[in-house]
């Protein structure tokens, strides 16, 4: 069964200080890796852009930012173009896309953890796909909490993935899905 990699934001503004302190320097790096994997096996790759309706945004359209990053490399067999969290609400259609196709399961990696990655995990597991998050490939930021202190971006991580596990995905690393396709 075919696994559709979905890299959701991997762009030049999330390297804008405006986000913060960040988690997971070798989040892009995990990412190239998968990206690399799902080409070698022939498998379906989506790239998704935020293009953000905020012109002081470092991901508007008219921003630098907006690009992809060097590790989001060739074409992809979608491309999804969106201004919300969810990658289910861009242009293409990206459920139907997939339906078209027969592709009932796919993998998540890219920015930001708990924003547009655990947003489009949710949405694509209560569609019926089965989920794989690749943790290790998301990135996130320190946030601050309702009464102004800092919740570290690990913690964010933590908790997103433990929200995710069992009910919307399976939470996985980057070695066991390349290793998977390695085994083919």
């Amino acid at each position: 069964m075919p696994t559709a990699l979905i890299v959701v934001d991997a762009q030049q503004g999330f390297h804008d200080p405006y986000w913060g302190r960040r988690d997971n320097p070798a989040g892009e790096e995990h990412i190239a890796a998968l990206i690399t994997a799902w080409r070698r096996h022939g498998e379906p790759i989506v790239f998704v852009r935020h293009d953000s309706v905020h012109p002081d945004s470092p991901l508007h359209p008219s921003s630098p930012g907006n690009a992809f990053l060097e590790v989001v490399h060739g074409e992809p067999d979608l491309l999804v173009v969106k201004s919300v969290n969810s990658c289910f609400y861009g242009e293409p259609d990206l459920d139907a896309w997939l339906r078209a196709r027969g592709v009932d399961r796919v993998a998540i990696c890219g920015f930001t953890t708990n924003h547009c990655c655990e947003t489009t995990a949710r949405m694509a597991g209560n569609l019926g796909y089965e989920v794989q998050f690749v943790l290790d490939a998301t990135v996130t930021y320190d946030r601050r909490d309702l009464d102004g202190a800092i919740i570290p971006a690990e913690t964010i991580r933590r908790v997103s993935a433990a929200s995710l596990q069992d009910e919307f995905a399976d939470v996985v690393d980057t070695a066991t899905l390349v290793g998977a396709r390695g085994a083919r």
